[in-house]
């Protein structure tokens, strides 16, 4: 599923031909994706002024003017694509193949704004993916939203904060990162490779990384300052393409290539101070990928 990096990726690539531009006419070319569309989805949308591209957590926010928000998840292979109308062919650099089988183009929209006539299209093979509409100062509220931590970009996280969420916790650490309501958009991906450049092992307890008086370790502080920074690191090279995930102008993500731990078992570990390999081993059903010999 697309984490924070390649969701980030799509609002970048879509803003372009987005923001600021109105909406002629949304076409559903189906009833339904994972769950129905919001009733009279096509008439509330189509008309209006897109003012702004968001994202919370693994969603897409597209704001109208009319006061609503557009929440778009891409689930297991969604994607968007876009095209110039009047060329069909797809806009910006398209550096490798991919798939406009019309078959899975879900939904259009048929955009008039500074690029000209274009189709943003959302096309999702296994329809794992969904849309949802609601007011714009409903968002807080949305079921999905409710729960949800800080953001790992910007200021919103640190270790202070983090600390408090950890204190007393025996869970272990990696659970700790990939539950929501401590940090909102952690995927198993960027957990794994956070953990190593922190230093740390993800069967720790969370609770360790923090003082009797609640205050961060200097391990915790550490972790921040990793989450942070493969976060920007993987969004920076249009995140990680390793099955369906494909940035708006066909080319393929990069950061795969840069792992240093998730999905390298029994490589060597790339710290060059250590002479660990990397494990595998399964929490909560997820992979787990480590060096138990740098990781403490």
């Amino acid at each position: 599923m697309p984490e924070l990096p390649e969701v980030e990726t799509v609002r970048r690539g879509l803003a372009p031909a987005m923001e600021g531009a109105r909406i002629g006419r949304l076409e559903l070319r189906r009833a339904d994706l994972r769950f129905p569309f919001p009733t009279a989805f096509s008439d509330r949308v189509s008309g209006t002024r897109i003012v702004g591209l968001g994202r919370r957590a693994k969603y897409l926010l597209i704001d109208l003017d009319s006061g609503e928000t557009v929440i778009a998840h891409l689930g297991m292979s969604g994607s968007f694509r876009v095209e110039h109308e009047a060329e069909n062919e797809l806009s910006g650099a398209f550096h490798h193949a991919r798939s406009k089988d019309e078959k899975h183009d879900h939904v259009v929209f048929h955009i008039e704004g500074a690029q000209g006539a274009v189709r943003v299209i959302y096309n999702d093979p296994r329809r794992f993916g969904f849309m949802d509409l609601l007011p714009r100062v409903d968002l807080d509220n949305y079921p999905a939203f409710r729960q949800l931590g800080p953001e790992p970009v910007g200021n919103a996280l640190d270790a202070a904060g983090l600390a408090a969420r950890f204190a007393g916790r025996s869970q272990p650490l990696k659970a700790a990162l990939l539950d929501q309501s401590n940090i909102a958009g952690l995927g198993n991906i960027y957990v794994c490779e956070a953990l190593w450049r922190a230093g740390l092992s993800p069967v720790r307890a969370a609770g360790t990384t923090v003082t009797p008086t609640g205050k961060p370790k200097k391990e915790l502080v550490r972790l921040v300052e990793a989450i942070r920074a493969v976060i920007a690191d993987a969004i920076a090279v249009g995140g990680s393409s390793l099955r369906d995930h494909i940035r708006t102008d066909g080319t393929l993500g990069y950061f795969q290539h840069t792992f240093r731990v998730y999905d390298r078992e029994g490589h060597a570990c790339a710290n060059p101070e250590c002479d660990g390999t990397v494990a595998r081993i399964v929490q909560a059903g997820r992979s787990t990928f480590y060096c138990s010999r740098c990781q403490e």
